[in-house]
């Protein structure tokens, strides 16, 4: 049973934040082992400072490549870069060289996913100034996914918590920028992109709410005509085309009807509108997945937490439920 679970590459985020101790709270009871099969990628030492931090025995073996691990070993299996070393980056403050060898981390699991030795990619959580300090001139790790797989065309940030799916049109751009991107063509292809990835989930039908940009859904143009002349017609011209989606709803309320059971998903035009809402409801248990790649990517919704680290009090719950995730999408692509 377990040969048949799928290869996940999991990595320790950026050194300098709760990353390493998730990852080794995570792996020293072998709490996943139902879920994945998991070879660390990272250095060694690393590795070590969170089973510290952890307070926990964490045995590993490694080795050059995924391809080579085995795991019928019950040690834990590293592919060790040897590319970090942690005791020159302090810990809980962000620093270039870290961001850096996070990138660098990354960037290598991406070149095993792309020669087939790993199905997936969960990540610990980083810290996007640090990589754009550290040379990865990306506004966030997704553009970087995107840039090293040499993707083309449109893909997004999408974040679930219990079962339900968060997407937005615009993500990691400033609010003046997200208003001059928000579109029908935009919308449209959001509305694709979230329905698309629902039902690889494995959601039947996936229902999706859409937002509204401005307050009170617009109050009739009172407040902005962008609900009248830009939303409502990408959503009808998507339901025309077959997908359950609805809205625009005001967005201070949208989540409200979600969460209740009403839809699967929600739509939201900018990045606060849906996040606020989803860490309100579950900080310690969303998961980001960039959307519309070839390769699975899962990680925490949540941050680095610089304020906690090496405190040992880091939860472990939202970088479980990304592996289970991961897991879950691979199997289903695999179907």
């Amino acid at each position: 049973m377990r040969s048949r679970l799928p290869v996940i590459a999991l990595t320790m985020g950026d050194c300098t934040g709760i990353g390493p101790e998730q990852v080794a709270r995570i792996l020293a009871d072998r709490r996943m082992a139902e879920a994945a099969r998991l070879v660390v990628v990272g250095d060694a030492r690393v590795l070590d400072l969170g089973a510290d931090q952890a307070g926990v025995s964490l045995p590993f073996r490694r080795y050059e490549s995924p391809a080579s691990v085995d795991w019928d070993d019950p040690a834990t299996a590293l592919v060790d870069l040897g590319n970090t070393d942690p005791a020159l980056l302090p810990p809980g403050i962000a620093s270039a060289e870290s961001g850096r060898l996070t990138g660098e981390t990354l960037a290598r699991c991406i070149a095993f996913a792309t020669a087939g030795e790993v199905d997936a990619i969960a990540f610990a959580p980083l810290n996007k100034r640090a990589m754009f300090d550290g040379g990865w001139r990306f506004p966030d790790e997704h553009k970087m996914f995107a840039h090293l797989l040499g993707h083309r065309g449109y893909f997004s940030e999408m974040n679930v918590l219990d079962g339900q799916w968060m997407s937005r049109v615009t993500s990691h751009v400033s609010l003046r920028q997200a208003l001059d991107l928000i579109d029908r063509p935009a919308i449209e292809a959001a509305i694709t992109l979230a329905t698309d990835m629902m039902a690889k989930a494995g959601i039947p039908n996936p229902r999706l709410a859409v937002a509204a940009l401005n307050p009170h859904n617009g109050e009739g143009g009172l407040f902005g005509m962008e609900e009248i002349e830009i939303i409502r017609p990408a959503v009808e011209a998507m339901k025309a085309r077959g997908i359950a989606c609805e809205g625009p709803f005001p967005s201070d309320t949208v989540y409200l009807k979600a969460f209740a059971g009403a839809y699967d998903g929600v739509l939201s035009m900018y990045h606060d509108q849906g996040q606020i809402a989803t860490k309100m409801r579950g900080f310690n248990r969303g998961v980001t997945v960039t959307a519309g790649l070839k390769t699975v990517f899962t990680t925490p919704a949540h941050g680095t937490a610089f304020d906690i680290v090496g405190r040992g009090v880091a939860d472990t719950g939202a970088l479980e439920n990304a592996i289970r995730l991961g897991a879950q999408l691979v199997a289903r692509q695999a179907a």
